[in-house]
Parts: C-alpha cells; sequence; structure tokens
C-alpha cells in the first residue's frame, strides 16, 4: 500500500488524521484512511499521538488488535469492492452487506476470509489464492447458492 517501512505506513495514517482534524485539504487516499478512522473511535486517540503509535508493537499474545493492520484491511477490502478483484468481490460484498445490514460489519466479516487467505499464502510461501478467499466469503453469505 505505502511501501515496507512500519513507521512510514502509520505516518500516513496519523498524518491522514491530522489533516482531517486541521480541515486541511488531503489527498483522495488521506480521506479514504480518515473516513476509516472515522469508523474506528477506539483507535482515534492512539492515532492523535503519533510518537506513541509509531513505532508500538501490537501482541496478539497480550489480546492487542493492531489498529493499523485493521484499518489497513479496511482499505483493502475498499480498494477490492471498488475495482471487483479478485472478480466477484463486488457481488458478493453487496449480497453480504444485505444479509448483514450495515456496511462495516461485512467488511469487519470479509476480513476473516481476507486475513485466512494473506496467512495462508505467507505461510506456505505462495501468492494469496483468491478461489479460496473467494469461497470463504461465499460462506458468510447464508443460503448461497453457487449455480
Amino acid at each position: 500500500m505505502f511501501g515496507n517501512n512500519r513507521i512510514e505506513i502509520r505516518r500516513v495514517f496519523t498524518e491522514a488524521w491530522r489533516k482531517h482534524r486541521a480541515n486541511v485539504e488531503a489527498s483522495p487516499l488521506e480521506a479514504l484512511i480518515s473516513s476509516i478512522i472515522e469508523q474506528h473511535p477506539e483507535y482515534q486517540q492512539l492515532i492523535e499521538k503519533p510518537d506513541a503509535a509509531l513505532d508500538r508493537d501490537f501482541l496478539p499474545e497480550g489480546g492487542e488488535t493492531n489498529p493499523f493492520l485493521h484499518m489497513g484491511m479496511h482499505i483493502t477490502l475498499q480498494e477490492q469492492i471498488s475495482t471487483d478483484r479478485p472478480p466477484g468481490i463486488s457481488a458478493l460484498y453487496q449480497r453480504l452487506v444485505k444479509t448483514v445490514g450495515d456496511a462495516h460489519e461485512a467488511e469487519h466479516r470479509l476480513m476473516e476470509c481476507l486475513g485466512r487467505m494473506l496467512w495462508e499464502a505467507q505461510s506456505a510461501g505462495t501468492m494469496p489464492d483468491e478461489h479460496s478467499y473467494l469461497e470463504c466469503v461465499q460462506q458468510l453469505i447464508p443460503g448461497w447458492n453457487r449455480n
């Protein structure tokens, strides 16, 4: 999305939020990031303190969720949906939104499948399996019929 340097990636988030709060003109990507941060008030205080957030480790062993990873997954999903990549994800997302009644919640459910696909690819040292990803998403939709 922004490179491989964790601090630089996180700085994009904190800077986008700073611009949003200061009502300063932002790039389209910064506007997207700000809209995602707005949907996550539980992360806003952390984002507002870049010195504490930029180099912090968020350890699942300690029950922590990495807010930057979480919001980055929202960005990934929104890009997938807007470009329909992998093919079919946009239609599946729309069906899931109708099922759960909330776009944000639908994205959170999609994150489970996205995270699984990425973890499996990383563990195996392979490219992400889009077919398995779409099958996982289909399983989120009650009564999904593959035909």
